[in-house]
């Protein structure tokens, strides 16, 4: 069947009677493309390629008019972008590929000295840093509604008791805001975490060519500051096969989504206990039985994680073995890249939800408290009264031991038979027996006392708003 192409036209940029004499497999031609997921840096790739024609009109390799006559033109396709008119073509093989044809369908020839000393190799490693960066950085302002919104709702709730647990037995008593605020300490670091990671990423590799540098002597420091960049990658080579900062990225949505399914897996088992309820619109039903309130958007929180961790490890996987400098294995990164982002925003506004709406019910959280929870309180009296910790634990564990022989609560033993155990017991032992007083004793910082977690809420609503 004949061609109307053609000997050796491969489309797009490469036309025909260059490298190559033969066209390109269909097959591979769609396997070779990533235009379908790289669009998404459609607005960055025109930032980078606008900030390039002014670097190299600034060196002379086009005159002022050229540089008009580009920005002019990639400025158009910008608007084609974001009015959604932009059409794709055969040939267009990737982002650069797509915006380069548009603007020279547009501009006419001068189109064609856009690419002059640069590579698709540092365009895009540049588009890929300026994506991620805004990504980041607009995390970061969910996380600061999470945070500040669930922290306001922790102090609505201050003075509801519920059970702590270690090994998922029942251990101490602290607030309910308390465990909120546990669960919000560890994404509080993730959002640390995330600001550390933003001046690594956020660094020019535009000007590096294909790995060896550019032959014009662009101003790479002019190219950093036109883009926002805080500076310039040091080395050409590893200037366009580096992906720590997506690897980074990958790693720190795993450890964050970790954090998300601890708490969703908390909350599952205080709704499953009827200590908290949640609204139904985070909850689905079954089709079969009517009864059924399933909480699916924790268990979905929940299940993100494993698959976060996943792609975290694949990516590393791909790059462990990768010589220097550019290859195409880094087509691979911007897949699991773009759908971390994706995901990460999903789930905070997910959580943000769930938080904001869920009902602590204080009746049944109380109902989990048992006086055996104040054992270490027993024992923290003796030492009050001047007894070593270690013989106090002892003489408190014999207390709960003689409370189970007799199957009766621990603070049903009379004063005669706590005397018979220990005779520095006194009348005031009573006094244990107060779940209140046992959090309010917790007063260090950190602590499950009433002023130490508004403290602790405080603090987090003060750091949200630096995330702004």
């Amino acid at each position: 069947m004949s061609s109307d192409k053609p000997a050796g036209d491969r489309g797009g940029l490469f036309g025909a009677g260059g490298r190559f004499s033969g066209g390109v497999d269909p097959i591979m031609e769609k396997f070779n493309e990533s235009i379908h997921f790289d669009k998404r840096m459609w607005a960055q790739d025109i930032r980078g390629s606008i900030a390039y024609a002014k670097a190299i009109g600034k060196v002379g390799i086009i005159s002022d008019e050229e540089v008009k006559t580009l920005v002019e033109g990639l400025e158009k396709v910008y608007q084609e972008w974001a009015e959604g008119k932009f059409e794709l073509k055969p040939g267009d093989e990737d982002i650069h590929t797509a915006n380069e044809r548009r603007l020279t369908e547009i501009v006419g020839a001068t189109g064609g000295k856009l690419h002059t000393g640069r590579s698709r190799n540092d365009q895009v490693a540049t588009d890929t840093r300026l994506w991620t960066v805004e990504a980041e950085r607009d995390i970061l302002k969910d996380m600061a509604t999470l945070l500040e919104e669930s922290a306001k709702f922790a102090k609505q709730h201050i003075d509801v008791l519920m059970a702590g647990y270690t090994h998922l037995q029942p251990a101490q008593p602290i607030r309910f805001s308390h465990w909120l605020c546990s669960h919000l300490s560890p994404l509080m670091r993730d959002a640390q975490r995330l600001q550390d990671m933003i001046p690594r990423a956020n660094q020019c590799p535009l000007g590096s060519g294909a790995l060896a540098g550019n032959a014009f002597g662009v101003d790479r420091e002019f190219l950093a500051k036109e883009l926002g960049f805080d500076g310039v990658t040091p080395n050409s080579l590893d200037s366009v096969c580096d992906r720590d900062f997506v690897v980074e990225f990958l790693m720190w949505h795993a450890i964050m989504l970790t954090h998300i399914s601890q708490f969703a897996e908390d909350v599952i088992i205080n709704n499953l206990l009827k200590g908290i309820d949640i609204d139904d619109a985070y909850a689905t039903g079954s089709s079969l039985m009517p009864q059924k309130k399933n909480p699916d958007a924790l268990e979905l929180l929940r299940g993100k994680a494993g698959i976060a961790l996943g792609k975290a490890v694949g990516f590393t996987a791909t790059l462990k073995g990768l010589p220097r400098a550019y290859n195409k294995d880094l087509q691979e990164d911007k897949v699991p890249l773009f759908s971390a982002v994706d995901t990460v925003k999903d789930c905070l506004a997910i959580a943000t939800g769930v938080i904001c709406t869920m009902r602590p019910n204080p009746e049944m959280l109380m109902k989990a408290l048992s006086p055996e929870m104040l054992a270490t309180d027993l024992a923290d009296y003796l030492v009050r009264k001047g007894v070593p910790f270690r013989e106090t634990h002892h003489i408190s564990g014999a207390c709960v031991r003689l409370a189970e022989e007799q199957k009766i609560r621990l603070d049903a033993l009379t004063l005669e038979q706590l005397q018979g155990i220990d005779s520095r017991f006194e009348a005031d032992v009573s006094k244990v027996w107060d779940y209140e007083v046992s959090v309010e004793r917790k007063s260090s910082t950190g602590g499950t006392a009433k002023a130490s977690v508004l403290k602790q809420i405080d603090d987090l609503i003060a750091f949200a708003q630096t995330l702004k």
